[in-house]
């Protein structure tokens, strides 16, 4: 009876069959392909589970599995996790904030203090950092000279006032996390190739930040219908940027049932002018009804012709 035996010295030497019979714990899964294979052993993966993270998803980013594997819950985690809850993140997005971004798991404490110090010291507020760091999960993983540069970057490209830079990363933070070229060259094709002037590139952007991550392809063949098919001035389209992000299908089959009933008036000195953003914000029956004077069935009898 295995009860007998007095617990083996650690240099006695045992036989393979004695030590297959100590072992109570269960091993840690050698070659296991999923995460989920470690939660019986490690009460860190099982406290992450347990706050909402998704490790299927975790396992899909790159070392992000092998450093969870590596800290301690409360050594490591409970501190980082404090912390996220004094930037703002409500209990129930810890979990979906970690499925997104684990590295946070990994940072140092100080440095990631440091970085919501800047971005106080910059005036943000609170509930402003809170809402860009669930909007952009890796904000905080950006050191202060990268997160000085971008905002530095943004001001000296747009000319905009700090107030409103601000305002453009709280809207869309993540020009503070992605990459720079894009929207350099977004830029680009907006002054050089589609010829607008830097103050009205000023104001489509800070309408629609967007347009600054926008496919560039997508930009050009917008801009060419809208100006060259339809002819919308450029001051139009500065008025009303927020057409660069509709689809141009939706654009193209509005504006030919206009076209189609006599009703494709773009300019504001008409009485009978359609705003851009009538155009193509509407929900189709409104746009019908109001914009169009006519039945949704017409519309949808006009688009089978096309």
């Amino acid at each position: 009876d295995w009860d007998d035996i007095p617990p083996s010295s650690a240099l006695e030497e045992i036989s393979e069959e004695e030590a297959v019979q100590i072992i109570a714990e269960p091993l840690l899964p050698l070659q296991s392909t999923t995460l989920r294979d470690y939660v019986d052993h490690s009460e860190t993966l099982a406290k992450l589970v347990h706050l909402g993270v998704d490790l299927s998803q975790v396992e899909k980013r790159q070392k992000a599995g092998q450093l969870l594997l590596t800290l301690d819950f409360e050594k490591d985690i409970r501190k980082i996790l404090l912390f996220l809850k004094d930037v703002g993140i409500e209990d129930n997005q810890l979990g979906p904030f970690l499925t997104k971004n684990p590295y946070i798991l990994g940072e140092d404490l100080e440095a990631l203090e440091t970085r919501v110090a800047y971005l106080k010291s910059k005036k943000f507020g609170n509930s402003e950092i809170a809402q860009m760091v669930s909007r952009a999960p890796y904000l905080l993983l950006f050191s202060v000279e990268r997160l000085d540069n971008r905002l530095g970057f943004f001001k000296n490209e747009l000319g905009l006032s700090v107030k409103k830079i601000k305002d453009l990363v709280i809207r869309l933070p993540r020009l503070l996390t992605g990459k720079l070229e894009p929207v350099k060259e977004n830029l680009q094709v907006c002054q050089i190739e589609l010829g607008f002037q830097r103050n009205e590139i000023q104001q489509i952007v800070y309408k629609t930040p967007k347009i600054l991550t926008a496919s560039k392809k997508r930009l050009r063949q917008t801009f060419d219908y809208l100006h060259n098919v339809m002819g919308i001035p450029h001051h139009m389209l500065t008025r009303f940027p927020q057409v660069f992000n509709s689809q141009l299908l939706r654009i193209r089959e509005r504006h030919m049932f206009l076209v189609f009933l006599g009703r494709a008036q773009y300019d504001p000195a008409q009485p009978s002018y359609i705003s851009l953003d009538q155009l193509v914000s509407l929900p189709n029956e409104v746009f019908c009804t109001e914009i169009a004077k006519a039945s949704i069935q017409d519309f949808e009898n006009f688009l089978k012709t096309l």
